[in-house]
């Protein structure tokens, strides 16, 4: 059901009393009101398309692409079968209480933005400036690295042109986010339950080939993991390098709250959503970089250097004997990179569009806010594409040179998305608190990570962010390797800072009544008093931090609507053992 410029635009605050007000409560105007001097800057604004059918299967394998299929292959010729197992089980534990707390502000606030919303709602509105923009270009970049990792893919058959594909690519994942949400979203679907399916294969065939099942027909077992140089290759270098692999590898997971504001009954979708992440982490990723790590050896020919990216599934497949099962296998890595580029499209769309429509200030170009008839942010969407043509480069630099850097630069902003993460849950928590707000009306808490979530969360993802980097200072130092681990970092604090220096926040003229003394004279006392109507200015450092105090609690929470419950009940009926197990598992 879609929903009406008035009921999907962002809400804020003024103000301004109506005349026979007399409550002194705040009002709430929509935001098209309050830009009403420019011209129609929306057109409807966005359209709630995506279905719960669509959205759980998002949640689900929406995100697994090139990072699984690709990087753990990368991560396995770094670090070796040790370290990619222990570094994604504990960024796979990151992630999901991440997810748990980010769960917690988009079933309350289902708003465009997401995150970035919350960064700016509840923790600072210069830091949430500079995440959104950062993350709309993670975003751009990430369509950038899957177009460039099809080439990867691609040389399995094939080196002659490998541009050509991505070009291709490129211009299908335009064409159908140009359309209706519900384009994207039933693409997704189906790419989605096809890298659930393959993954499924792929554990059962893995296991078969570990117990002998292989070319050699000879049992594998644990004999990778005691070749020369593993388990840990590279020592704590290369350990700390698969950090940021990891980190691209579940990157995406966080921009399912993006998808809140285009969630049909969000308030019963996104729980859901979330919980099922859990699953995801340990049936797709875990399971299957411990049977990649059991039988493909670290130092595989072509498993990754300065041109080329094999991916380890494939390599179970042709282990397994078969040619054909191995070309196969390669078609899906394909369509996944396909529905990752489709995906990361998707939500930086979203996410230029939620910039440009903040109020009272836009953070972005108005332009951008601009829909279709069909709900969709075009101009957004041609801005966030056409930072894909940094895959040419490829023809230069080397295509898995070039996917390497890609990779450690969405990696580490992937790890500062987190960190806004659990800074808003952070602030959101205390603020519900000292407002005297119960707990029981949020619609949904993960209880068991009150009250160190967001802690535990801000804590380990910092100590990632410093450490991932250790490998392009020791023993020798590489400035590209060095500048793709950190230049986030300082492109966070700058565009920070613009922010301040914009809004004036570094002077605070503030009125000061003249001499108006409260102590008795005495010999310090001026014999000429100053004007009591003067003002001076205080020049003084002002902090943006928002105060808990006075955040609005009430704003964008989403009322459930009639027709989505009718609609969940039907639903429940047709299918109401499905739902029961679905409930169980979740």
């Amino acid at each position: 059901m879609s929903r009406s410029a008035s009921s999907s635009s962002p809400r804020i605050k003024s103000s301004a009393k109506s005349p026979g007000d007399s409550s002194g409560r705040e009002q709430h105007v929509n935001i098209n009101d309050a830009e009403a001097p420019f011209p129609q800057p929306v057109r409807g604004g966005l359209h709630r398309g995506l279905s719960a059918r669509q959205v759980q299967m998002i949640a689900i394998a929406g995100t697994i692409g090139t990072g699984l299929f690709l990087g753990t292959g990368r991560s396995l010729a770094q670090g070796g079968p040790a370290s990619i197992l222990i570094c994604y089980g504990i960024v796979g534990f990151i992630v999901y209480v991440t997810l748990l707390l980010l769960g917690e502000m988009a079933t309350q606030y289902p708003v465009a933005g997401s995150f970035n919303a919350y960064a700016t709602r509840f923790f600072s509105p210069s830091y949430g400036f500079a995440l959104s923009w950062n993350y709309w270009f993670n975003d751009a970049v990430s369509v950038a690295s899957d177009l460039t990792a099809a080439q990867l893919v691609l040389q399995f058959w094939t080196t002659s042109y490998p541009w050509v594909v991505s070009l291709l690519f490129w211009v299908f994942l335009v064409s159908v986010n140009a359309s209706h949400v519900k384009a994207y979203g039933e693409l997704e679907y189906w790419l989605s339950f096809l890298k659930v399916a393959t993954i499924v294969i792929f554990i059962i065939v893995g296991i078969l080939v570990n117990i002998g099942v292989n070319e050699s027909h000879t049992y594998i077992g644990t004999r990778n993991w005691y070749i020369p140089g593993a388990p840990f290759v590279g020592g704590f270098g290369g350990f700390a390098k698969v950090f940021v692999t990891a980190s691209f590898a579940y990157g995406g997971t966080e921009s399912l709250g993006i998808t809140a504001g285009e969630t049909k009954n969000p308030s019963q979708n996104m729980p859901k959503v979330v919980k099922f992440v859990f699953w995801r982490i340990l049936l797709f990723y875990i399971l299957s970089i411990l049977l990649i790590g059991l039988n493909v050896p670290w130092d595989y020919p072509n498993l990754s250097n300065k041109t080329t990216t094999t991916s380890p599934f494939t390599i179970v497949f042709t282990l397994a004997g078969s040619t054909v099962a191995a070309s196969f296998m390669n078609t899906v890595i394909l369509t996944s990179v396909l529905s990752a580029g489709n995906h990361a499209l998707f939500a930086g769309t979203r996410v230029l569009y939620g910039l440009s429509v903040v109020g009272p200030v836009p953070h972005a170009p108005r332009i951008f806010s601009r829909t279709t008839r069909a709900g969709v942010p075009l101009y957004a969407l041609l801005a966030t594409s056409s930072i894909s043509v940094l895959c040419l480069s490829s023809s230069y630099i080397g295509s898995g040179q070039l996917w390497g850097w890609l990779q450690n630069i969405v990696g580490v902003s992937n790890q500062i998305a987190w960190l806004s993460i659990g800074l808003a849950s952070w602030r959101f928590r205390k603020a519900w608190i000292r407002q005297g707000r119960s707990l029981d009306e949020m619609k949904f808490r993960a209880s068991w990570t009150w009250p160190w979530g967001p802690y535990f969360v801000i804590i380990t993802v910092i100590a990632l962010i410093l450490i991932q980097g250790w490998s392009s200072i020791i023993p020798t130092f590489s400035p590209v390797d060095f500048v793709s681990y950190y230049i986030e970092i300082p492109i966070m604090v700058v565009m920070g800072l613009c922010w301040v220096l914009a809004k004036n926040t570094f002077i605070d003229t503030t009125p000061v009544p003249g001499n108006t003394p409260l102590d008795p004279p005495n010999e310090m006392t001026s014999l000429i008093p100053y004007d009591t109507g003067t003002r001076e200015a205080r020049h003084k450092w002002t902090s943006d931090i928002v105060d808990i105090r006075t955040i609005d609690l009430y704003s964008d929470e989403y009322a459930d609507e009639p027709l989505d419950e009718v609609n969940d009940e039907t639903r429940r009926k047709r299918f109401r053992l499905f739902w029961r197990l679905y409930d169980m598992l979740a």
